[in-house]
């Protein structure tokens, strides 16, 4: 338990470094040509160490296809020498072989080997207070923030060796992000805001040359990059696969019959698989370390390193270290504790409900447990969907007593030892300690068991009729259920308590268990009415998403998000609190300095803790990292979220397997 107190020193000293550390520079540029007069230098290294050996050196797999004259030698596979990207180790030079095992629910599990694979334009750094450098080489912004001059890597290459420029880049935003053919709107950080009206301005992006590009934004965009890093983190599409399916190049009666020999119904949806989803489909060139290799319904999906990687050691060796990704589908999430046991896999997480069995197996199992820190705002809590259809439910979920009703009915000291082991504080959710937006007295709030008190806020709400059951009624004496949709049994333990309370003052409560694909179309289509998904996130001006309603994304807001997404035309009008929101992030993305970005989003913060939409049971609890002992440079202490791509941030291509 000694680790787990350390734990929480080091989420507080990784927050104070992102409370001062709102970045809105990187370090210096290498690029050419050189910035005029007229721009700002930022600071953005091409390499985090300089390359010991004059040459390179590649897998041994990868020597054998050279030797047998089917591929090419590893330096005319990768960038020019100076734009090379030297990623460096955790712990010491690594060795080449072997396979990263892990286990995946299929297809709809696709994050699970998408966050580790992939590769940013720019990627946080470790403590994530600034963005630095990654697929891009270096950057440089004006003083005012509305011109971002970016360059790539020369000499770069998909992984099918056909060259990357900023071609790519501009052929994504021109026929695909633009127009929307993956399914997506366009992300809120191509826009920027103007300070006195508020009129929103999408960016013009131009190529310079075959490796610059530059954004422009009409009005200040200070946290450009930052946002890039989170919300469109790739920013570039393999222009010459894309021309050879987009109905744009192929016409639509082609494109349909592509995409039925792909086993797809309709174009839409094949579009969104090959646009966004697109790293489990052998087909499509990518830049990450490992490429798919097999069908993604297959029992064992395959990713096989990228020969035309574009990153080394500091001793010259191409990466990645391993040769391929192996993840092994499994049907019953127990599967991932037994398979860990008994050696299975080798590289995995899981919530922290599994620390007593993960780490009493440790030495026996031969592998390593290690709490990264998170940034979430509770481990067991509820939402309550703010645009449910039901408008009795709706009535009831917008009226700030129910939800302390519900928040004051619960015995959160019995949540804490039961589903935390006590490791979850029994505090309401709300932004942690060392964190920015932390609010003093916030972890107190309606925290404190009061049935009495709960029943009176019920009574108050006109709750007052009862069924046969001894169950409220809505006021004009209709059923009154609330129904927690969850994507999976993980949760069971604590709806079960949750139950318990809820129906001793007298509100019932049903548990729909679906899969996850099923969760993800009833979110989108606003009939989640309540849930247990939980609010993780560093800095809400970096990631306002699951805080302020830009689009379908978090059940509390439901179709809020889908309002402004579609710019009114759909969706749920947002008012009072929840439009005050939308006008404090208009007022971010407008501001001209560090201090005005504090400032707003701070105000976002505050009308969270004043509403609390999302109740939460029980404190954070740290994500387990559990690694084979035979897994090398592994980081043990950072931070777990998905602005960071989760396991992504210990920036796997860097992992090794001990001989």
């Amino acid at each position: 338990m000694e680790g787990i107190g350390l734990n929480k020193n080091k989420l507080f000293f990784v927050g104070m470094m992102l409370i001062f550390a709102v970045v809105f520079t990187a370090c210096e540029s290498e690029s050419d040509p050189k910035p005029s007069s007229a721009v700002q230098a930022t600071k953005a290294p091409v390499a985090s160490a300089p390359v010991k050996a004059d040459g390179y050196k590649e897998a041994p797999m990868l020597t054998k296809l050279v030797g047998a004259g089917t591929l090419k030698p590893v330096i005319e596979r990768m960038p020019v020498k100076e734009d090379i990207m030297v990623e460096k180790v955790t712990e010491e030079i690594g060795k080449y072989g072997g396979d990263w095992k892990m286990p995946w629910s299929g297809p709809n599990d696709r994050w699970a080997v998408g966050q580790p694979t992939e590769e940013a334009l720019f990627r946080f750094n470790k403590d994530g207070s600034a963005v630095e450098p990654n697929v891009a080489k270096g950057f440089d912004v004006n003083k005012d923030s509305t011109e971002f001059t970016i360059y790539l890597r020369k000499g770069m290459k998909w992984s099918d060796g056909m060259p990357f420029t900023a071609d790519d880049v501009l052929f994504y935003w021109e026929h695909m992000l633009t127009k929307e053919t993956f399914g997506k709107k366009i992300y809120d950080a191509y826009y920027s805001v103007d300070p006195v009206t508020g009129e929103k301005a999408l960016a013009k992006i131009t190529k310079i040359d075959d490796y610059t590009f530059k954004v422009v934004h009409k009005y200040p965009s200070v946290l450009f990059l930052e946002r890039v890093a989170i919300d469109n983190k790739w920013f570039f599409a393999p222009a010459h696969f894309q021309k050879t399916i987009l109905p744009e190049f192929v016409g639509q009666d082609k494109a349909l019959e592509i995409a039925k020999k792909w086993g797809f119904e309709d174009v839409k949806s094949f579009l969104v698989a090959t646009g966004y989803y697109y790293w489990v489909n052998p087909q499509i060139p990518t830049l990450r370390a490992w490429v798919a290799k097999n069908d993604p319904n297959s029992d064992q999906f395959i990713m096989e390193r990228n020969p035309y990687y574009w990153k080394v050691d500091s001793e010259g060796n191409q990466l990645p270290y391993m040769d391929r990704i192996v993840a092994t589908k499994v049907q019953d999430p127990a599967q991932r504790v037994l398979g860990s046991l008994a050696g299975d896999y080798n590289l995995l997480t899981f919530d922290f409900k599994d620390f007593t069995v993960l780490k009493e197996n440790e030495k026996k199992a031969g592998f390593r447990v290690m709490p990264w820190t998170t940034p979430t705002w509770s481990s067991a809590g509820i939402q309550l969907n703010q645009t449910t259809p039901d408008p009795n439910l709706r009535k009831l979920f917008q009226d700030i007593r129910f939800r302390e009703a519900l928040s004051v009915a619960v015995d959160r000291k019995e949540i804490s030892e039961i589903v935390t082991n006590g490791l979850g504080a029994p505090v309401q959710a709300s932004v942690p300690e060392g964190l920015v937006g932390f609010q003093k007295g916030w972890s107190d709030q309606w925290s404190k068991f009061d049935v009495n008190r709960a029943n009176q806020l019920l009574d108050e709400l006109g709750l007052t009729k009862r069924d046969k059951n001894n169950f409220r009624l809505n006021a004009d004496g209709s059923d009154l259920t609330i129904t927690v949709i969850e994507g999976s049994t993980s949760t069971a333990t604590f709806l079960e308590l949750v139950k318990k309370y809820y129906q001793a003052v007298g509100i019932k409560m049903d548990v729909k268990v679906v899969d996850a694909g099923t969760q993800q179309e009833l979110k989108y289509s606003n009939k989640i009415p309540a849930t247990t998904e939980n609010i993780s996130l560093v800095n809400v001006a970096f990631r306002p998403d699951t805080l302020v309603p830009l689009r379908v994304l978090t059940p509390w807001f439901g179709h809020y998000g889908l309002f402004t997404s579609s710019n009114g035309k759909e969706g749920v009008k947002p008012e009072g609190d929840v439009a005050l929101i939308l006008d404090y992030w208009n007022k971010v993305k407008s501001s001209t300095s560090k201090e005005e970005i504090n400032k707003w989003s701070n105000e976002i913060i505050k009308l969270h803790q004043k509403n609390q939409w999302i109740i939460g049971y029980a404190g954070p609890t740290p994500t387990l990292v559990v690694a084979s002992n035979k897994m090398g440079n592994i980081p043990k202490d950072l931070v777990f979220s998905d602005e960071f791509r989760s396991l992504g941030h210990g920036h796997p291509s860097q992992f090794y397997i001990k001989p």
